[in-house]
C-alpha cells in the first residue's frame, strides 16, 4: 500500500494514513529517522518493523517487499513527504509487486506538484510534471530548449540554491515574458506563491530562495506550425543525445503540432 504523507502541514495527515501506519506488518520509509519523527509529532506508535527504501537501495528492497506482500503481509510504503513514486522512491517497488500479479493500493495524500499547479493560476487542463531539472547547466539548458515550445503547463521541482540559475535558463529558452509561478514552502508557515513573468521571477530569485520549491511554467503561446523541414534540426539534436529517431520525431512533432511521419521524413531527407 502506497501512503501519502503531509508535505508540510501536519493537519493534512488523514485518518486513513494514521490507520494504515498502525495496521502495517511492515513499514517501508524513505528515511527511517524522518518517519519516526513524523510518528512522534503525530503521536503514533507503530509496532511494525521499519525498513528504509531510498534511491540507492530500492531495486533490492523491491524484491524483499514484494516477497512480503506475497507472504500475506500488509506492507506500507511512505516517502518523506507527499506521494511515494512521484519524484520519490516507490516506482520500482510498485513495478515489482504489480508484475507478480499482487495487489497495489493507495491512501492518497498531498503532492507538491499538484498543489503548486492548483494555486498557480496557470492553465491546468493540460499539464506535465518534469520533476527536478538536471543539475549540470548544459544538460539543463538543452532540456529547457526542447521544452520551450510546449503547449502544456509544466511543473518542476528545484533546489533553493539552483532556482535562480534555473529561472535564468528558462528566460533564455522561453523568453522573459513567459508567465510562470514560483511556489515555495507549500502548506507550511512561510508559504509563498510568487507570480509574474520569467524575467521578474528570475530577478527575484537571483540570490536564491529558501525552502522546498516548485516552478510552474505557463504554456507557450499559440504559433503557426512551422514546416517539418524547419524542425528537422531539433530531431537531430535529440538523436545526438541518444533518443531514437522515431521517438525524437514524435516528440518534436507533438511540440509543434505537426504529424510525426512528416517530421521524421524531413529529418531523413535532411541527413
Amino acid at each position: 500500500m502506497l501512503v501519502g504523507t503531509p508535505i508540510g502541514n501536519l493537519g493534512d495527515a488523514s485518518p486513513r494514513m494514521r490507520e494504515a501506519i498502525l495496521a502495517a506488518d511492515l513499514l517501508a520509509a524513505e528515511d527511517t529517522r524522518r518517519f519516526r519523527a513524523l510518528c512522534d509529532r503525530l503521536e503514533l506508535a507503530p509496532t511494525a518493523k521499519v525498513r528504509s527504501v531510498h534511491d540507492h537501495n530500492e531495486a533490492d528492497r523491491a524484491r524483499e517487499l514484494a516477497d512480503a506482500v506475497a507472504a500475506g503481509q500488509h506492507v506500507v510504503l511512505l516517502s518523506d513527504a507527499g506521494m511515494p513514486a512521484v519524484s520519490d522512491p516507490g516506482y520500482r517497488v510498485v513495478k515489482e509487486v504489480a508484475g507478480r500479479g499482487l495487489p497495489v493500493t493507495s491512501v492518497p495524500g498531498a503532492s507538491a506538484a499538484v498543489t503548486a499547479l492548483a494555486v498557480s493560476g496557470l492553465p491546468s487542463d493540460r499539464w506535465a510534471f518534469e520533476g527536478f531539472l538536471p543539475r549540470k547547466p548544459g544538460e539543463r539548458r538543452r532540456l529547457l530548449a526542447q521544452l520551450a515550445p510546449e503547449r502544456r503547463t509544466l511543473v518542476f521541482y528545484e533546489s533553493p540554491h539552483r532556482v535562480g540559475d534555473a529561472l535564468a535558463d528558462m528566460v533564455a529558452a522561453c523568453g522573459a515574458d513567459r508567465p510562470a509561478v514560483v511556489a515555495r514552502e507549500l502548506t507550511k508557515l512561510h508559504e509563498e506563491v510568487l507570480r509574474g513573468t520569467l524575467g521578474e521571477l528570475a530577478q527575484a530569485a537571483a540570490d536564491g530562495l529558501r525552502g522546498e520549491i516548485c516552478i510552474v511554467l505557463g504554456p507557450a503561446a499559440a504559433q503557426e506550425a512551422p514546416a517539418p523541414e524547419a524542425v528537422a534540426g531539433e530531431v537531430a539534436r535529440l538523436t545526438a543525445d541518444g533518443v531514437r529517431a522515431k521517438d525524437a520525431a514524435a516528440r518534436v512533432a507533438a511540440a509543434h503540432g505537426l504529424r510525426t511521419r512528416e517530421v521524421y521524413e524531413a529529418y531523413l531527407h535532411a541527413e
